[in-house]
């Protein structure tokens, strides 16, 4: 490792010192775009726009509402616009090089305005609908975050609320206590099922993200105060802003990653269309097998996005999304760790595609906006017992199971000056299909042959209203959802899922504000838990939508739009979650582990509750400094029905702190680092006793757990700091950057319950088969290596 690392950074320096002469003065390019109104899609004319913190280069458009500013200087930068009679509006970040895309800035009317206007940029935004729980992820930090590798799932870890699994090679996604299945994904208004390859089908972890950074514009991230037309979300929401194609000229990206090398582009055909474009291949697999890991995934993917302009006032967008999957074990690992995980990790295969077709209308004050998406996965598991395929008597698990979604939404949004209303509805049919041998073992050791075939036409409606005051102080917004599905009568019903929610928020002067929000949300149960079946019937018709009852409250101090300080307060409480009749644990408890979640007889009794605090800082100097600190503090606590006593969860780490930032050096250097702390999460002891048995063990290749001291233990806390440096080179016709980031440079080691494991001896041969049994041993797991990686991106 040390000898890689001193040849990456001789690499760069070396490079440094050929190119100083190219980067000695300050780079400048020009920034061309247009500026319209938002609703009339009309040129705003002699509005001013001018770039964050480069005031004196700003300039105006022309009578087309087109402007072009000659010497902007190289980097991330945002652009603020201003107009009499307009909001002031601040813009996503665009990176300035020779292959700044045409930006285009859309202005909302402002009837109080009388006056020439002040220009007040501010890169820390809220809505009415969501002043709390809402974080905006800029390009900076999508491109420059340490340790995050530009992995959307990685970097939202910066922000509170947001928990993480110490295991390096896992992306789940713990939000204010709820589990990894709880999460929703879009990507311009269109669902995304899992953002991540080599999904955990029935929750939405993996190892590595599936969106390309590149074609992100900015992201939108709600832990709490969800948006009435985003369904199914109860810890958080992921909403993606893409970039549109660029219609003056062709441009491509190409990045050597972490984990994979990748192309993109961005051009137009014609006047009216534009496109976006990326393609992946992993070397995932080498980097698993340099540190060690006994399975190799590989991945490619792809994702598009064609935008025209149908008329002066329709727009269309058509956008798709695509992952091939393919996790190899790496049999030539040894090890007593190797053999744990060869032992019960199958192979995997997955293909997974989002495409989506929206068609938006502006007419007038009123926007019209119809989406048509399709889902598809198909999940593939293979597992011989030993890894010996010689014979079919060795195999243990063979899976096909397939998902996918047809859905139909529509909705239309009213700007009537200080108010705001939305409402739609959506149409939606799901298909699951699940072919499964399996080992299995109860009293005894059977080959179950498992077959199940679903179909389930779902439907929803929903409604909201924001409301600003005159001077913008006060804020507030009402809004209901109600959804149902044909899966049962009584889930049929649309009353009785009525998700209400309302947020308030006001301005107290100084630089203060308070808000608060509080919501009902619902989430149907996973399609392999509603699909379930034995001897022919399905067994958990009587399951219910999951439901989180979410309140939360805060209040922020921002000075001068450069800092801003906030606290809120979240209590989150849970019903009809589906519980484990096998195991007594809620099916929430699950999913950070690979295979198949919710596939077993469940019944909708357990509850549970979270609530905790957070604090957040923000601090952002343009073209300096990008610093964010969050401190967690929280109980995740279950249970299995409303006479039980409460038990801690899974997720239940108690704290997390996250600080992330990056400072810019001059000569286009910078630096950042990121330190990432969450405290011990609980386990549940093996139940020693059955995991002997040789029939039990055959069955899974793994310990079973003794649910009846679930989560007795607790692990220790664990801490972790990533550096990153980053070198950026421009040139008149490209721009070519590189980064070293080290995750882990205090080599911090995660220790973990020891593996109750079988050495393959039977203690007692001469005994009936059911009463045989290995003779175990224990394998000490602890995990946690310094990890250099070189990144290289070049734009022309």
């Amino acid at each position: 490792m040390s000898s890689n690392l001193r040849i990456i950074c001789a690499f760069v320096v070396l490079l440094s010192c050929f190119c100083t002469a190219a980067s000695a003065q300050e780079s400048t390019y020009a920034v061309s775009g247009r500026v319209i109104d938002r609703l009339t899609r009309q040129p705003v004319a002699y509005a001013a726009v001018v770039p964050v913190g480069q005031e004196q280069r700003g300039t105006s458009t022309d009578s087309l509402g087109r402007f072009r500013m000659a010497r902007v200087r190289a980097g991330i930068h945002r652009l603020s616009a201003s107009s009499v009679g307009y909001k002031t509006v601040v813009t996503p970040e665009y990176i300035v090089s020779a292959a700044t895309p045409f930006i285009e800035i859309e202005m909302e009317e402002d009837a109080t305005q009388l006056e020439a206007v002040t220009v007040a940029p501010s890169p820390f935004r809220a809505t009415a609908e969501s002043p709390v729980g809402l974080q905006i992820i800029g390009l900076r930090e999508i491109e420059k975050s340490p340790g995050a590798n530009r992995d959307v799932s990685r970097i939202v870890r910066s922000y509170p609320g947001v928990s993480f699994s110490p295991v390096g090679y896992r992306n789940d996604l713990i939000v204010r206590g709820g589990g990894p299945s709880e999460n929703k994904f879009y990507m311009d208004g269109i669902e995304i099922p899992n953002i991540n390859h080599f999904a955990t089908q029935g929750a939405t972890g993996g190892p590595v993200s599936i969106v390309n950074a590149d074609l992100i514009r900015e992201i939108n991230f709600y832990t709490g105060a969800f948006p009435a037309d985003r369904a199914g979300a109860l810890s958080s929401v992921l909403d993606f802003k893409l970039q549109d194609g660029n219609p003056e000229k062709q441009t491509f990206k190409a990045t050597l990653g972490a984990s994979e090398v990748s192309l993109s582009g961005s051009g137009h055909i014609g006047d009216k269309t534009s496109y976006l474009f990326s393609l992946r291949q992993s070397y995932l697999q080498l980097l698993f097998k340099m540190i060690g890991l006994p399975f190799l995934p590989n991945y490619i993917d792809g994702q598009f996005k064609v935008k025209s302009r149908i008329s002066e006032h329709d727009e269309l967008t058509v956008l798709g999304l695509a992952g091939f999957d393919n996790m190899k074990l790496n049999l030539d690992e040894e090890g007593e760790d190797a053999e744990y995980l060869l032992s019960y990790l199958p192979r995997i295969r997955q293909e997974t595609f989002t495409v989506g077709a929206a068609w938006r209308h502006y007419a007038g004050r009123h926007v019209q906006e119809v989406a048509l998406s399709h889902t598809y996965l198909n999940n593939r598991n293979l597992k011989y017992r030993d890894n010996d395929d010689s014979s079919e008597e060795n195999l243990t698990l063979r899976l096909r199971s397939v998902e996918q979604k047809t859905t139909l939404r529509a909705g239309n949004r009213s700007y009537l000056g200080r108010w705001t209303l939305r409402q739609g509805a959506e149409l939606s049919y799901s298909g699951y299909t699940n072919r499964t041998l399996q080992r299995l073992y109860a009293d005894e050791s059977v080959l179950s042959d498992y077959n199940t075939r679903l179909g389930i036409v779902g439907w929803g409606l929903f409604a909201g209203a924001d409301y600003a005051s005159a001077d913008r102080r006060f804020t507030a917004s009402v809004g209901v959802r109600a959804d149902g599905c044909d899966y049962s009568p009584h889930m049929a019903q649309l009353w009785r899922r009525l998700s209400p929610r309302a947020s308030l928020s006001y301005r107290l002067g100084k630089g203060w504000s308070l808000s608060g929000s509080a919501g009902l949300y619902y989430q149907l149960p996973p399609y392999t838990a509603l699909g379930f079946k034995q001897e022919g019937a399905l067994v958990n018709k009587a399951l219910h939508y999951m439901r989180v009852g979410a309140f939360s409250a805060g209040a922020g101090w921002r000075l001068r739009d450069r800092l801003v300080i906030s606290f809120e307060g979240f209590y989150k409480k849970y019903g009809d979650i589906p519980l484990s009749l096998a195991d007594g644990i809620p099916l929430a408890c699950k999913g950070n582990d690979y295979g198949v979640v919710g596939n077993e007889a469940l019944r909708s009794s357990a509850e549970g509750r979270s609530y905790g605090v957070e604090a957040m800082a923000r601090w952002q100097v343009p073209g300096k400094v990008n610093l964010v600190g969050s401190v967690t503090l929280f109980r995740s606590e279950y249970r299995s029905d409303a006479s039980s006593a409460y038990i801690v969860s899974a997720w239940d780490s108690r704290f997390v702190v996250n600080m992330s930032g990056t400072y810019d050096l001059p000569r286009n250097w910078s630096v950042g680092a990121r330190l990432c702390a969450v405290g011990g999460v609980p386990y549940t002891p093996y139940d020693t006793d059955k995991s002997s048995l040789v029939e039990a063990w055959n069955a899974q290749g793994r310990p079973y757990y003794d649910y009846g001291r679930y989560n007795d233990g607790r692990l220790d806390a664990f801490a972790q700091l990533d550096l990153r440096i980053d070198k950026t080179f421009y040139f008149r016709r490209c721009m070519l950057g590189l980064y070293i980031d080290l995750q882990n440079v205090t080599g911090s080691k995660l220790r973990q319950p020891d593996v109750l494991m079988s050495t393959g001896v039977i203690e007692n041969p001469g005994a009936p088969a059911a009463e045989q049994r290995y003779r175990m041993k224990y394998i000490g797991q602890e995990s946690g290596t310094l990890i250099p990686t070189l990144g290289i991106t070049v734009e022309f």
